[in-house]
């Protein structure tokens, strides 16, 4: 009798097959793969949020700086202390920079809530501005109301107002914005359009612009067809080109830009001046308040045109440190919205950026001779207490999303503790 041999695998008793070592390492390095991006985006997002607070509050004290510097002149010759303007600088860029690093603890959800009741103070003020006696014009555009001695320009606070609510709405109709009525109301029409309208009405075409890059980045972000984007764009610039058409001052602005007629009031001679005070400057600059230009020979000097004078005192080096510390800014902001899950964080960083990179640019085209002066001031570091304050409370916002990432982040690589089993004898 013989004995059947027992073949491989047909045993009762199954064998068990070594694990494949290769697959083991493929599966450690795509662990510690995973492990080395989770590390990178938390470190990415540390990195951002610094890059925000820091940038943010060098930009505002440069600003008091150049503040200090520009309106010295003016101040003293119009039989007032030095420090004046400085000095009511300083206090809004401490307010702002007070209320930007508190804002952070705030959470996202919490500030979003702020929509409704900013664009409708926005919307309030504006009205006063623009159609009772409270509305106060300064150099040709009606954006001031002036309660007692205290003065507030609600045209820069409406930019921040217009940006969270376009966030905001957005996100909550996130599922209907295919259809394109969803993302015009109420974004665009009502709010956007009424906003736009009573800062035209105060010919304010500089703030007018702006919100018009504001309200496209929103529409591009919530996924409107360039099409759409394009002719929004057009109407637009034709309400801005009727607006400017109907000033005779920013007629002959636009005239003395394509050096077509100076006009009787010579309108080149600020940019002119502007390009001399770039030219002056030079590599290293004449020095830190030793500007000659600003003596009464560049209109505006501490306001739209401040950036000349920086060029002029701090030269080429110092022109490209404020522009290197908008980039930083900007790339921060970029990356945020990059990062967030959330529709609201990623419009609301478009809009900002829109907002104070966009304007950033405008301004120097202005100063440079690309653009026409419009009166667009530069963010943080123009004189204005009420632009300062705006500007700062828009990088609370941001300020606030960052650390919400920089959190969520930090806590998904912490590592997990395990209890191990308690053993009895």
């Amino acid at each position: 009798m013989t004995k059947e041999r027992k073949q491989p695998g047909k045993s009762g008793t199954a064998r068990r097959k070594p694990t494949d070592p290769r697959v083991q390492t493929s599966g450690a390095k795509a662990e510690k793969f995973l492990d080395q991006v989770a590390n990178r985006g938390a470190r990415l997002a540390v990195t951002d949020y610094w890059l925000v607070v820091l940038a943010s509050i060098v930009l505002a004290i440069f600003g008091v700086i150049m503040v200090q510097s520009s309106a010295s002149v003016e101040a003293i010759a119009a039989g007032r202390n030095g420090f004046t303007v400085a000095l009511s600088q300083a206090m809004f860029a401490v307010v702002g920079i007070g209320c930007m690093l508190v804002m952070q603890f705030i959470k996202p959800d919490s500030l979003k809530k702020l929509a409704w009741p900013s664009v409708i103070a926005a919307f309030v003020l504006l009205f006063l501005v623009a159609f009772t006696g409270l509305g106060h014009t300064v150099l040709g555009n009606r954006n001031w109301i002036k309660i007692g001695g205290f003065g507030l320009q609600p045209s820069e606070f409406a930019k921040l107002a217009l940006a969270v609510f376009a966030a905001f709405m957005l996100e909550k109709k996130q599922h209907m914005l295919s259809d394109v009525k969803h993302l015009l109301v109420p974004v665009v029409a009502p709010v956007g359009i009424a906003i736009l309208g009573l800062v035209l009405i105060g010919k304010d075409v500089g703030t007018a612009l702006v919100l018009i890059m504001i309200i496209g980045t929103a529409m591009f972000l919530g996924g409107m067809r360039m099409k759409w984007i394009l002719a929004l764009a057009a109407v637009g610039f034709v309400g801005l080109a009727v607006a400017v058409m109907g000033s005779s001052n920013r007629r002959g602005r636009i005239l003395a830009w394509l050096n077509i007629e100076c006009g009787v009031d010579d309108q080149c001679y600020q940019s002119k001046m502007g390009l001399h005070a770039f030219a002056s400057g030079g590599w290293f600059g004449v020095g830190p308040g030793q500007s000659r230009m600003k003596w009464s020979y560049v209109p505006e000097a501490q306001n739209d045109f401040i950036f000349s004078i920086l060029g002029e005192e701090f030269g080429l080096i110092g022109v490209l440190f404020v522009l290197a510390l908008f980039t930083v800014l900007a790339i921060a902001m970029y990356r945020i919205a990059a990062r967030a899950a959330d529709l609201y964080t990623k419009v609301l960083m478009g809009c900002l950026m829109a907002w104070i990179i966009g304007q950033t640019f405008v301004n120097l085209g202005t100063v440079t001779g690309v653009l026409p002066v419009i009166g667009v001031p530069l963010p943080f570091i123009s004189s204005g207490g009420s632009a300062m304050l705006a500007v700062m409370l828009a990088m609370g916002f941001v300020l606030s999303s960052a650390r919400a990432q920089k959190l969520e982040l930090l806590k998904a690589e912490a590592p997990v503790a395990v209890e191990k089993p308690s053993t009895h004898e």
